[in-house]
């Protein structure tokens, strides 16, 4: 029995690990990466395995730097079953087929006008059909339902609280008489944060593969970043312009939909006009209110008293293109919701083309913004900025709200690994390299949990 560590121990994305036990080969996410162009690059890299030899994936979540290879897997031979939680088969529908066509607009953006003259096209990484052929494998496995996947291998998923569906995977590994726990943590989300329950405690664990995209930091608490929010909304009525807001289409686009509608009269929304500018985020809101089992309690209670959603009268969404460009004739008053969250790609690119040297708007940050992304350029206070091969100042306000973030902070993600009365060896992946330095540190000093920052390619015996 080992693992092999692949995608997210190098980089922060396009987690992947390798599971073997009992002749089988596992696979734990298969993501895109994200970021530099010349890091996405290695998506086109050979895998370090042959796909036709892999016997089942395990899905932890949705988002692309989880799911975002898994069609590019299929197309290269893998022909298994993809285990994952059935409103994570729901999500992944709408963000693969989206990320297969910004892909397919990039490559042909890049053949028409980047190519040298005689160099053959560059190819897609994946189309719609394989995308339908890589949803048409994964078979639904709800939270806590136990399911031996194949002989000698059992998996139990457990809700993350990060984005609908999100889970993390128990896998009880039988071999010549001996049995391992192997835990992997996906992504975790924060406690007490809106309409999702509080990740699970599951307890028991030989092993742990941890994610640490925020173990280093704390976030604002949640009254806090309420608050922010608010006085942004207002400076931004008095500055009389507009607000543009960055936000990954699953998972955090909700969240903010909750919220506004939760807090509407009192942050005096009814002044604004609301656009989600997110055909795939309009997708998965759409997704996210037929899973209402999934809700915690506040946002059950919320949900009965409205029927669907705390209503927001002011909203429009936003699905065609020509929609989209009627906002830019927008001069102030308009709050924009739009992809992608950090900024590489989508509709915000061209709200932010409109307004990001308007020193009357504002840009608010809501979330992770991974390195070499415009979003961390515009984070880490760059005056100009590149978007779409030309230069624009950055003289909007840039506002960053760290209490909306899907991902565990420092402290929520020590109190997960408390909850476990084993003492297990803990793999720290999924973060930079820096924090998760300090994750370690800081884990091996709180918890007294041995723990080691694996790189790719390395292998543990269990």
């Amino acid at each position: 029995m080992e693992i092999e560590f692949y995608g997210a121990t190098g980089r922060i994305t396009g987690s992947c690990h390798i599971v073997r036990a009992n002749g089988w080969q596992l696979l734990l996410d298969c993501g895109l990466i994200q970021g530099l162009p010349e890091e996405e690059e290695h998506n086109r890299d050979d895998f370090p395995f042959d796909p036709e030899t892999i016997d089942a994936v395990i899905l932890s979540h949705g988002h692309i730097d989880h799911s975002g290879r898994l069609p590019l897997l299929v197309k290269r031979g893998f022909e298994g079953p993809i285990f994952t939680h059935p409103a994570t088969r729901d999500l992944a529908l709408v963000l693969l087929q989206d990320s297969a066509r910004l892909n397919e607009r990039e490559i042909a953006y890049k053949n028409r006008h980047e190519k040298g003259w005689f160099a053959p096209p560059i190819e897609p990484l994946y189309g719609l059909e394989d995308v339908n052929a890589t949803v048409n494998r994964m078979r639904p496995l709800k939270y806590r339902e136990t399911k031996e996947i194949l002989p000698g291998v059992v998996v139990r998923l457990y809700d993350a609280g990060h984005i609908l569906g999100s889970a993390m995977v128990e896998l009880r590994l039988s071999e010549n008489g001996r049995t391992k726990t192997v835990v992997y943590s996906g992504d975790i989300g924060q406690y007490d944060t809106p309409i999702l329950y509080d990740p699970s405690e599951i307890g028991e664990a030989d092993v742990i593969i941890m994610e640490s995209t925020y173990g280093d930091r704390l976030h604002k608490e949640k009254e806090q970043t309420l608050q922010e929010i608010e006085s942004i909304i207002c400076n931004a009525s008095h500055e009389k312009g507009n607000i543009l807001i960055p936000a990954f289409s699953i998972g955090r686009s909700q969240e903010l939909l909750y919220l506004f509608g939760k807090h509407y009269h009192e942050w005096e929304l009814g002044k604004w006009q609301i656009f989600l500018d997110s055909p795939m985020a309009i997708e998965a809101s759409k997704i996210y209110w037929d899973y209402p089992e999934l809700y915690d309690v506040e946002a059950t209670k919320l949900r009965q008293q409205v029927l669907e959603m705390p209503p927001i009268p002011n909203i429009r969404f936003t699905g065609t293109s020509n929609e989209s460009r009627e906002i830019n004739e927008i001069e102030n008053g308009a709050i924009v919701i739009a992809g992608s969250g950090m900024c590489n790609g989508g509709r915000i690119l061209y709200h932010l083309m409109r307004n990001i040297s308007r020193p009357e708007c504002h840009v608010l940050i809501t979330g992770f913004q991974a390195a070499g992304t415009l979003g961390r350029k515009i984070v880490e206070g760059a005056e100009t900025v590149m978007i779409r091969g030309d230069e624009y100042s950055v003289k909007a306000a840039v506002d960053t709200i760290g209490g909306l973030s899907a991902h565990a902070d420092q402290r929520d993600l020590l109190r997960w690994v408390s909850g476990f009365f084993s003492s297990p060896k803990v793999y720290v992946v999924h973060g930079e390299q820096s924090v998760k330095e300090r994750f370690s540190e800081q884990l091996q000093y709180e918890s007294s949990l041995e723990s080691h920052i694996p790189v790719p390619g390395e292998i543990v015996q269990l």
